[in-house]
């Protein structure tokens, strides 16, 4: 991902032209680190490039199983048909910030503080609202949509249910509905048995998927339940017991703790990074990076920097993820 700034033009580039490519290389330096130093966004979402107003995500039902003939018998015929798809359009955003004349007038032996504070806060807010609400996103999705300072996100994937929910169809009917809500708690043993409960949804012909959920997301500022997590599966031995018996978790998660998402109970996500990639699970679209053009107000003879954003965030399906302890939910059977 990269920053893309229009040129300084005309008459002013005299009296502000010094300050031009100090206050872009402060704008690319924090965009670029932001990038760098956060991996949260890449944890839990895949990134892809668009070109388009949005992006579509379908899929196909698949071949039943090959049918036993007889000797010389026609095989049975089967077919495909298209699954749930959903279309993820992007939203735009955009913000400003402003280089006063008196500023300008007053720096004559290099930037001010204030000069360089707003260009470092302004890609800082950038690279902060795509990981918010991506964040926001997947914590919200037990409900169809959220309000995103203004603007509702929708957080159903292509069945019409929100991502998390306890009535997900399948698109052939063979499957009865399957769930990805649970009402269980976070222990060492209901966490094997979640992961059980992922490992065995199933595809639109009934098949199981048969993918291993490898990550743990928590909310920020639930400690108990962190630190719960991290002694259920950070420890060799089974925890909470003196059989020294072998801890089955141990090793096989990676725990993301997710400083964007704040919860008032004991609420957990479970997800496969697997499924996540190769099903189109969690989607994050950028269709437009960063984009900064600046200009002289002549009312003010300020220097206004403007910049202009795009991208989307959905769910292309529900097969890769799972919450638990969340009131209403299913239970273990």
């Amino acid at each position: 991902m990269g920053v893309t700034f229009s040129q300084l033009s005309g008459k002013n580039d005299i009296l502000y032209g010094k300050f031009i490519a100090p206050i872009k290389a402060i704008i690319t330096n924090e965009v670029e680190r932001g990038e760098t130093e956060s991996n949260l966004l890449n944890d839990i979402f895949n990134i892809e490039k668009s070109s388009r107003y949005a992006e579509t995500i379908g899929g196909e039902t698949g071949f039943g199983s090959f049918r036993p003939k007889l000797e010389g018998a026609v095989a049975e015929n089967d077919e495909i048909q298209a699954s749930w798809y959903k279309t993820i359009e992007h939203i735009e955003f955009g913000k400003e910030f402003t280089t006063t004349r008196k500023m300008v007038d007053d720096s004559q032996y290099g930037m001010c503080v204030d000069m360089k504070a707003a260009p470092r806060n302004f890609a800082i807010a950038y690279n902060d609202t795509k990981l918010e609400i991506a964040s926001l996103a997947l914590a919200n999705a037990t409900s169809s949509s959220f309000d995103y300072n203004g603007y509702s996100v929708d957080l159903t994937t292509g069945d019409g249910q929100p991502l998390f929910s306890t009535a997900h169809a399948s698109k052939t009917g063979v499957q009865a509905n399957q769930s990805n809500l649970y009402a269980t708690s976070f222990s060492a043993a209901n966490l094997a048995a979640l992961a059980g409960v992922m490992r065995n949804f199933k595809d639109d012909n009934g098949r199981v998927l048969g993918y291993t959920a490898d990550t743990i997301i928590i909310p920020t500022n639930r400690y108990s339940l962190e630190n719960a997590v991290r002694v259920a599966v950070g420890s060799e031995r089974s925890p909470g017991n003196d059989y020294n018996d072998i801890n089955t978790q141990y090793g096989k998660w990676k725990i993301v703790v997710n400083p964007y998402w704040e919860a008032s109970d004991d609420v957990f996500i479970l997800m496969s990074s697997a499924a996540n990639e190769r099903l189109m699970g969690n989607m994050f679209f950028t269709r437009v990076d960063l984009d900064i053009i600046n200009e002289v107000d002549r009312k003010t003879r300020n220097l206004v920097w403007n910049g202009y954003c795009r991208f989307g965030v959905g769910f292309g399906t529900w097969k890769h993820v799972l919450i638990g302890g969340v009131t209403g939910g299913s239970t273990i059977s």
